[in-house]
């Protein structure tokens, strides 16, 4: 197959998303099961990316009708922003998506003021003393989450880089930098793996344990995690020009590369045993989607040779989603990309589609199509 597969990929995206707009409106789906997205309410921490892929599928087609949506979502999304209770460090994932996507391409003022009050609500969230951004309020888990950090956090932090560089106030920045040197020391092993959580004493900052989180075990190495940190510490590269940090996503980049399967998809954790039950080895399309765009963004910044390594990665991994994992020969399914894992350890939604997995792969796409403009 020749390049005629990046704008047939795209084409594929198009025509199913404007479909999709049809059926599921102004929604927030997680997963699909028997080809429909079961849907979450607003509340979610994937609710930004259904809204974050019709902007983007918006930015190659000028679809007023996607864009009516996604404003609908954002709108809808809004009441969350007043209850800091309802919602914890995935504000950036819901909305640099939104409001910061509306923005960045409609110069929209009311979105601007989201963006930038989830940012204030997320700098809060900043520990001092362990010098991370807590993750979850006192729902998820444990009586006391106050000294929970996890790896998904990188993905946050480009709305406090671009609050800083919007406001001119650099506390933004400097809380995230601060976050990510934290995670430098504490997330990223010698190999490249990633722990997925950690835990501080909230009032020492002292590390109190380690955890495999939606790992297969402790010291597992979560696929999705995997991904995340290639592509949440380029961003952070991007915005600070800090080499111990090009450094580290260029270690995490060689470890999941070095990692794939030979089709591309990874499986869900790295460390899953080879001999162990098929029942353990489900792929996660999801994590190929998310490094294949921390992928094609690290060739920017790599040296000569490099780069051609993290592109030609990048490129590979998305043209082996579009060809085995994608929908494009079913037209009952509403996942754009099959396969993904959400949470194993909880048995939840194994080997379906999953909304963040066709959010990335599209941002995938648009990228391979020429699309320029980055929501992060």
């Amino acid at each position: 197959m020749n390049n005629n597969w990046k704008k047939e990929a795209l084409n594929f995206i198009i025509e199913k998303t404007e479909v999709n707009n049809r059926k599921i409106g102004v929604n927030f789906p997680h997963a699909s099961h028997d080809g429909k997205y079961k849907l979450e309410n607003e509340q979610w921490w994937t609710a930004g990316f259904w809204p974050g892929l019709l902007w983007k599928v918006y930015s190659q087609t000028n679809d007023d009708s996607l864009k009516i949506t996604a404003e609908q979502c954002e709108e809808k999304m809004d009441r969350l922003l007043t209850n800091t209770e309802c919602i914890d460090h995935d504000m950036g994932f819901m909305w640099t998506l939104t409001s910061l996507a509306n923005y960045k391409l409609t110069g929209n003022k009311e979105s601007r003021r989201r963006a930038l009050l989830a940012a204030n609500l997320l700098s809060a969230r900043f520990n001092t003393e362990g010098n991370y951004i807590r993750a979850w309020n006192a729902w998820i888990g444990r009586k006391d989450n106050s000294g929970v950090a996890i790896i998904d956090c990188l993905m946050n932090l480009p709305l406090l880089y671009w609050a800083s560089e919007e406001t001119g106030d650099p506390r933004f920045k400097h809380i995230a930098k601060r976050h990510v040197n934290m995670v430098l020391e504490h997330f990223i092993r010698e190999d490249g793996s990633v722990q997925h959580m950690v835990v501080f004493d909230s009032e020492t900052g002292e590390v109190v344990e380690k955890l495999g989180g939606q790992g297969f075990a402790p010291n597992s190495a979560w696929a999705r995690g995997c991904a995340w940190a290639v592509y949440g510490l380029t961003l952070s590269y991007k915005y600070t020009k800090d080499i111990k940090i090009l450094n580290a996503a260029k270690k995490t980049a060689h470890y999941f590369i070095s990692n794939l399967q030979d089709n591309k998809c990874p499986v869900w954790d790295f460390r899953v045993p080879e001999d162990g039950e098929k029942k353990y080895r489900y792929p996660d399309s999801s994590a190929g989607a998310i490094a294949a765009c921390g992928l094609l963004l690290l060739s920017k910044y790599a040296g000569e040779f490099e780069d051609y390594i993290y592109k030609n990665a990048g490129e590979e991994i998305l043209k082996a989603l579009y060809i085995e994992c994608s929908s494009k020969d079913n037209e009952k399914e509403e996942g754009l990309i099959m396969n993904g894992t959400g949470h194993f350890p909880e048995q939840t939604n194994l080997d379906v589609p999953l909304i963040y997995g066709d959010y990335y792969f599209v941002e995938g796409i648009s990228i391979l199509n020429g699309d320029e403009l980055l929501f992060w």
